[in-house]
């Protein structure tokens, strides 16, 4: 077995802390440093005697880790040594019963709680997934919590991102769960969606072509019903099949991301054009609808098509400014607030998308009309 520097140099620290007498050796147990010595009992112990115990110290397992934790390890022995380690400034958490509790079992306990106070759907499990589980996965799973690893986290994020943004608020809930002092939330930033790079969107023109080149039927309608109603991938999944073709056109959604909702088609000459009212459902499966949406996805890429899925949704958004959609309504029938629908999709408005909006209002026969004097009705007055 190949000896690295990282375990030379920890070998070294061992003998040196051997040699005097501290009581305490470093270990690594998989990305972190643990002293390990004969120890009083923790707070809340039956045992009365010392014996062999742990400190999770919160220190990443490298060569500067090393330097840290001899440190630690001096200033535990010291206090050993003059009978005067108390356990209160290592204990990172509030014990519970006889044990300590890890970073996975608070992650369990508020997984516990998250479900307690919802029911699991579809939709729940796929936040729960997206939102927490995705951000806890990236922590050591077996240590105490510390605000070194809280800190570690957020640093493996960038600053100002939707990323940054998320792993605050799961880590914010870690820490509330354990009543762990900390302030996860100031390091969040200044993420919105109005920050996001504009991206060009395909044209109508360019939507319809790009269908028309989908040879497999279902996933032309899964295409055409993604473009017609600004759907999210996932939702396709979950939709009032049943009287789809007796609506008029009108979709009912029956859930997703926020819940059931009913959408109108733009444009409404697709419904026919494309037949989307013979249904014909992608066989997919997926455990949850971030799994179903990437199953879209990955078929978009495998077909080359030059835009994602959400592209169409974004489309569809601009499409309803352009036939002159009240926000409110383009809001609601997207799934969304208001406030999420400006802050989203009016960055996207360009020059163009507002001269035809201003055209509408202007060419309005029932318009406000500007009043005039004596004077001007002279002027313009037929001769």
């Amino acid at each position: 077995m190949t000896t690295t520097k990282f375990d030379s140099q920890l070998l070294i620290v061992n003998q040196r802390l051997k040699a005097g007498k501290m009581g305490v050796t470093l270990q690594q147990k998989g990305n972190r440093l643990y002293l390990r010595g004969t120890l009083p009992p923790r707070p809340g112990s039956e045992k009365t005697k010392p014996y062999q115990q742990e400190i999770a110290l919160g220190i990443e397992a490298t060569i500067e880790g090393i330097k840290t934790a001899e440190k630690a390890a001096r200033q535990v022995g010291g206090l050993l040594a003059i009978g005067d380690f108390d356990w209160q400034p290592y204990l990172r958490h509030n014990p519970i019963g006889n044990e300590l509790k890890t970073i996975a079992d608070y992650i369990q306990a508020l997984k516990a709680d998250y479900f307690m106070r919802r029911s699991k759907t579809p939709k729940s499990l796929s936040t729960w997934q997206t939102n927490y589980e995705e951000v806890f996965s990236r922590l050591p799973q077996d240590d105490l919590l510390s605000k070194e690893i809280l800190i570690s986290a957020i640093k493996a994020t960038n600053p100002d991102t939707r990323m940054r943004q998320k792993t605050c608020l799961a880590l914010a809930k870690l820490v509330e769960i354990a009543n762990f002092n900390f302030d996860v939330k100031r390091f969040s930033g200044n993420y919105s969606p109005t920050k996001v790079s504009k991206r060009e969107l395909p044209s109508d023109e360019a939507i319809a072509l790009w269908r028309d080149k989908i040879t497999n039927p279902q996933w032309q309608w899964c295409f055409g019903m993604l473009a017609t109603y600004g759907l999210r991938p996932h939702e396709v999944f979950h939709l009032d099949l049943e009287h789809f073709p007796t609506q008029g056109g009108v979709l009912r959604v029956m859930e997703g991301k926020t819940g059931e909702r009913r959408v109108w088609p733009l444009h409404p000459e697709w419904v026919e054009y494309w037949q989307l009212m013979d249904v014909k459902v992608p066989q997919c499966t997926g455990r949850n609808n971030k799994e179903l949406g990437q199953r879209v996805s990955q078929y978009f890429r495998r077909q080359g098509i030059e835009f994602r899925p959400y592209d169409l949704r974004h489309a569809w958004a601009i499409r309803s400014m352009e036939y002159g959609l009240e926000v409110s309504l383009a809001a609601k029938q997207m799934g969304h607030s208001v406030a999420i629908h400006i802050q989203t999709y009016h960055a996207w408005l360009d020059e163009h998308h507002q001269q035809q909006a201003m055209e509408r209002l202007l060419n309005n026969p029932k318009r406000p009309i500007a009043p005039m004097n004596n004077s001007q009705s002279e002027l313009i007055a037929p001769s």
